[in-house]
């Protein structure tokens, strides 16, 4: 997981381990599986300043008549979590009106320019006020992920396959992540533009939730990125 919103990390296309030395958690090992019935929560991480994307917030940039952004914390909305907290900093203001209407929280980071670690603990702050006991992390800038992706990601937690996973496609690392609660404190203890890869692939409970929706690749870096999406 990284604050593609920053456009700084090393994961922003969400495909940088094209193979991963991860288990691989199929839809066969779901079928019996159950949604979570603790408290697991989504932070969708939207506080970037989108240098790559020139000088409009690629966050408000449009698909289909909606905001990337608002795109985003639909689809988490969509899914089975308990709550939406978004994580806003760079024109914390105008985030927030194209979310009007959308049941959501909100967290401020206003230390967003040091980097994208400061939107993880901003959410790892939000998820310890509510309780959760795991939160998925999503990317502001991926407005295509399929609601079932997230739900996948929360049965297998709750079927046991792992306290770290990553949705996948066709085999690659993708966004959005789940991490348990036992790891808040190694994600509040990230610096810079780091975000929650290292954690992953050197976790011994780690796992990737194979998909079938090439959303959890498709990320928005530059102004190009947003016509492909169509």
């Amino acid at each position: 997981m990284t604050d593609d919103s920053n456009d700084t990390g090393d994961e922003t296309s969400g495909v940088s381990d094209s193979a991963v030395d991860l288990p691989i958690v199929t839809a066969d090992d779901l079928v019996d599986a159950p949604v979570p019935t603790g408290r697991v929560g989504c932070v969708v991480l939207a506080a970037g300043t989108s240098s790559r994307f020139g000088d409009a917030n690629k966050l408000l940039a449009e698909i289909e008549g909606e905001p990337l952004v608002r795109r985003a914390a639909a689809s988490a909305l969509a899914s089975p979590v308990e709550a939406v907290v978004v994580v806003v900093g760079h024109e914390a203001s105008a985030v927030r009106e194209a979310l009007s209407g959308l049941d959501v929280g909100f967290a401020t980071n206003d230390d967003y320019a040091a980097g994208q670690s400061t939107s993880v603990h901003a959410g790892v702050v939000a998820a310890r006020e509510r309780g959760w006991d795991a939160a998925v992390f999503a990317l502001g800038d991926m407005p295509r992920v399929d609601p079932d992706s997230i739900e996948r990601l929360l049965r297998a937690y709750a079927a046991g396959h792992g306290t770290i996973l990553a949705a996948a496609y066709d085999r690659k690392r993708g966004n959005p992540t789940l991490f348990d609660a036992v790891h808040f404190d190694s994600l509040a203890t990230i610096e810079g533009d780091t975000g929650g890869r290292e954690l992953i692939l050197g976790s011994d409970d780690g796992a990737l939730v194979a998909t079938d929706d090439p959303g959890v690749l498709r990320d928005v870096d530059r102004r190009a990125d947003v016509d492909r999406l169509d």
